[in-house]
């Protein structure tokens, strides 16, 4: 009777034993009290680094001058007071409405007979409206070396001549006679065949009654050049 005691009890703690177990088991799989690391917001983990904008520097005046196309320099060129052989001023513009033949010419020079053709020329056509002027340089060989008094007496003693006759010059420059004059800078800068430099004495531009330097002719052209007769002929015309 007694051992029967015994082995109820024994079974009576072994089934409490065994419930006790499955009560901590279940509560240890409801919960888990372990505390867990914050999560870090992917935004900070992979912080995107973002380039400035490069600053755009400043365009100074001078780049804007670089960039900006090229000026053509204006054929106009009457806008020049110039001295007449005897030191007066000559407004330029006072010829607009007339064909001016330029030339610059020497004294001493192997083209310098071109005088008398010149003043043939000049009588023959300045009722229609044609004027030469004739401006004295000494850029070339030094072929026109004396004073405007002593230029001027050679040309009406030698060749008689009566178109007007300016005031010594320099046509291009050079380390003797110092920068060439703004009128024969910008004749000079003209693109061909409408200027250009001249390249020896007696080089020949020719403008038309606006004004406006419209061709150059080399300085081995004769005033009697059939060419260059028929271009002052059709501009005397365009009245």
């Amino acid at each position: 009777m007694s051992g029967c005691v015994v082995c109820k009890i024994g079974a009576a703690v072994l089934l409490a034993a065994g419930a006790v177990g499955m009560i901590g088991a279940m509560g240890g799989a409801g919960s888990d009290d372990t505390p867990k690391p914050a999560e870090t917001p992917a935004s900070e983990n992979t912080r995107q680094t973002t380039t400035p904008p490069a600053t755009e520097k400043p365009v100074t005046e001078e780049k804007k001058a670089e960039e900006a196309p090229a000026q053509k320099p204006s054929p106009y060129v009457l806008g020049h007071v110039m001295k007449d052989i005897d030191g007066n001023d000559v407004d330029l513009a006072s010829f607009k409405g007339k064909v001016l033949l330029i030339v610059n010419v020497a004294s001493k020079c192997g083209m310098t007979p071109q005088y008398e053709g010149l003043q043939k020329l000049y009588e023959e056509k300045k009722d229609s409206g044609l004027v030469i002027l004739g401006f004295p340089a000494n850029n070339f060989g030094g072929q026109e070396p004396g004073s405007n008094e002593q230029i001027k007496t050679f040309c009406t003693t030698n060749y008689k001549v009566t178109f007007p006759m300016f005031s010594k010059v320099s046509v291009r420059d050079d380390k003797t006679n110092g920068e060439a004059h703004p009128l024969f800078k910008q004749l000079a800068a003209q693109p061909s065949p409408i200027g250009g430099a001249p390249e020896w004495n007696f080089t020949k531009y020719l403008v038309d009654r606006n004004g406006n330097v419209v061709e150059k002719f080399p300085f081995r052209t004769p005033p009697s050049d059939a060419t260059l007769q028929r271009r002052i002929d059709e501009l005397l015309a365009a009245k």
